[in-house]
């Protein structure tokens, strides 16, 4: 697995910490078998993996309760209800064949897991869940978060920043948490608390009433939530996903959020309501970045499968695609104008092309290793990239407007504050730096990791 995988993975120093599934109590006789809480968490936690959208053996999948009832190859019915000696189901779990019993190449389920299941399925197999479509991670009762650690024994990398519109703060992605600090001096200002394992984009509203995080705890759970910033208050969760969600973007009317994730979906969610509106399904793999164009008509997205894409706002429909990468595509962005689209990646370098017909317009080069995020501000082109470097561009000309040197590990993250001219970045190693980006210079540097032994550096200007 690359480094850049296990960053998205969350493979980071610390172990995943399940949010749903924990271990069940013994249900009374009397008391009704819920699909909900008791069945779903259990085929979430050991089935999904092998019978989901990503992977389903046997032609068999069992990601939310319509698909459950469905047969796979063997055309047995999995669920019959009132009869658990004829469903195919039991029949998997309870096998003695290691080649035939569910799950394979892991433990059988306990006794007291598949007990539950047959008692369930005697009693009818009834469904307790809002949309019998909707993926079973939905459905489970979210269990609190836990608290982050009260002092960090080591960093973590910074996979999302970013600016509230007064520029005041800086948001930083930590260990399920929000951190806040002070961009002038890097002091800790206040912590978040209530949020997923690890979050992988953060957007402020308009207004800066409202903070958006993306992100989750990878083939387990992804989720989109509303914070209060300055009472840090969880307002509400958006929405659940079946793996974590990746990158986040808000509409420019401030009404709508567009989310990634690694179930290579993208959905919009409309804030006020806090529903989802709609669901595209057009990438073959991980939705690795998302962008608005800045009316609000047209979606932009990146993938891992090497395409990046527009669609229509409104209802989703596609309307162009760029082929022309020759790896994994990682950001994108719009042009000003939105007549055209920037996207980069793996291919260590920026394709500029046509927003409507999707038609190479140039490229930017120089780069020497993977790029992770753009950011286009005004006529330039702002990149971090895992050469250490974050690097800015003219959006007209392609030159190079300035490099930002000073990070000792990959530049994962990137953040803008147009109103006082300031850059953020945010690196493997848990550092962020802030930079005036109209001349270059570092004004802070400091470790986004509450408690850990830090060590303030003295930066100066570099060009």
């Amino acid at each position: 697995m690359s480094r850049h995988s296990q960053i998205v993975c969350c493979a980071l120093f610390l172990a995943a910490a399940l949010t749903f599934g924990q271990d069940q109590k013994p249900l009374a006789a009397s008391t009704p078998v819920s699909f909900s809480k008791q069945i779903a968490p259990i085929l979430v936690k050991k089935c999904v993996t092998c019978h989901g959208p990503e992977k389903s053996k046997g032609h068999f999948r069992l990601d939310s309760f319509d698909f459950l009832l469905k047969a796979g190859e063997s055309k047995s019915a999995p669920v019959v209800p009132s009869q658990p000696e004829q469903s195919e189901l039991v029949r998997r779990l309870t096998a003695k064949d290691e080649d035939d019993r569910m799950p394979q190449k892991d433990d059988p389920l306990p006794a007291e897991h598949i007990a539950l299941i047959e008692r369930w399925i005697k009693d009818g197999a009834k469904f307790d869940g809002a949309d019998p479509k909707a993926p079973l991670v939905t459905l489970i009762p979210k269990a609190p978060h836990p608290d982050p650690p009260a002092a960090y024994q080591h960093p973590l990398a910074v996979t999302a920043l970013a600016f509230p519109p007064d520029g005041n703060e800086l948001a930083v992605g930590g260990y399920h948490e929000i951190t806040i600090w002070n961009p002038a001096d890097g002091k800790l200002l206040r912590r978040i608390r209530h949020v997923a394992q690890r979050t992988h984009s953060i957007d402020y509203g308009p207004d800066g009433a409202l903070l958006a995080t993306a992100g989750g705890s990878p083939g387990q759970l992804g989720e989109v939530a509303l914070f209060n910033p300055t009472n840090d208050a969880l307002l509400r969760v958006l929405g659940t996903l079946p793996d974590v969600a990746l990158t986040l973007s808000l509409s420019p009317d401030g009404r709508r959020r567009a989310l990634g994730s690694a179930d290579n979906s993208i959905r919009v969610y409309d804030v006020t309501a806090g529903k989802e509106q709609l669901v595209i399904q057009q990438h073959a793999d991980w939705v690795m970045s998302i962008a608005w164009s800045r009316d609000g008509a047209h979606l932009a997205s990146a993938g891992r499968d090497r395409t990046a894409r527009v669609y229509a706002a409104t209802n989703g429909d596609l309307e162009t695609s760029y082929t022309a990468h020759q790896g994994p595509v990682l950001a994108v962005a719009f042009s000003e104008d939105g007549q055209r689209v920037c996207s980069a990646g793996r291919d260590k370098k920026i394709h500029l092309w046509d927003a409507k017909e999707g038609k190479a317009a140039g490229e930017i080069g120089g780069f020497d290793d993977d790029i992770f995020k753009l950011v286009v501000f005004e006529k330039s082109i702002f990149s971090c990239s895992a050469d250490k470097k974050i690097r800015q561009h003219a959006m007209d000309n392609k030159e190079l407007v300035r490099t930002f040197s000073g990070h000792s590990d990959w530049v994962y993250s990137l953040a803008i504050d147009g109103k006082s001219k300031r850059l953020a970045s945010g690196s493997y190693d848990g550092e962020v730096r802030v930079w005036n980006f109209e001349d270059g210079r570092a004004l802070t540097a400091f470790v986004a990791a509450p408690g850990y032994r830090r060590v303030e550096k003295s930066v100066t200007s570099r060009e």
